[in-house]
């Protein structure tokens, strides 16, 4: 629930102000959901309503290893935003509630479901190479739509300010991010999992 509350109370802020400077709607919608933070956080409420409704067991969107990946991303979208994107702005009233909802609160409580609900023991150490998958293809969408769009939504993504040599240099450190986080929720994993298993 905190997830669909956050994502569509940020849709509905940015409707607000695009639709206030005369475009469209849509373009509002498009807007939120290319940023990652959002179309991640729409990823985990997905992934949620499919574990509370009880999906079918083996299901793509409630196996292990996609709930460890979505995990894994709404962690990068809490570190990052709070290491590097929490001072570029101070968000008040409801843009304050979406942002702690979808920067902070969402990427918390995904990650303390993945601890305690999600089966343990079953991962392996070359799955956090496929999770990269998403934020690959999300970082070539977002280069992409820059370059049509002149409009690139962060700053160490900017090419026109940092050039491609930098923006490719964060991306690689961004997957290297995304690569360790990976491999530290596998131990995790395999420890926990092996505890059980000795039980």
């Amino acid at each position: 629930m905190i997830g669909w509350l956050a994502v569509a109370t940020q849709v509905f802020l940015v409707v607000k102000i695009v639709t206030a400077a005369g475009r469209s709607p849509l373009a509002g919608v498009v807007n939120t959901l290319s940023y990652f933070t959002v179309s991640t956080n729409l990823l985990a409420a997905v992934v949620a309503t499919a574990l509370a409704l009880g999906g079918r067991p083996g299901a793509f969107l409630t196996r292990p290893g996609t709930v460890s990946a979505v995990t894994v991303y709404m962690a990068v979208v809490g570190l990052v935003y709070s290491l590097v994107l929490r001072v570029l702005w101070n968000p008040t009233g409801l843009q304050q509630a979406a942002d702690v909802a979808l920067h902070d609160l969402a990427p918390i409580l995904f990650a303390l479901y993945w601890l305690v609900f999600t089966p343990k023991g079953g991962l392996r150490w070359r799955q956090p190479a496929q999770w990269l998958i998403y934020p690959m293809a999300y970082m070539a969408y977002s280069l992409a739509r820059g370059a049509l769009t002149g409009l690139y939504l962060y700053p160490f993504a900017d090419v026109t300010r940092l050039g491609y040599g930098a923006v490719l240099a964060n991306t690689a450190l961004l997957m290297a991010a995304f690569l360790s986080l990976g491999l530290i929720l596998v131990a995790i994993d395999r420890l926990i999992g092996g505890r059980v298993q000795k039980a």
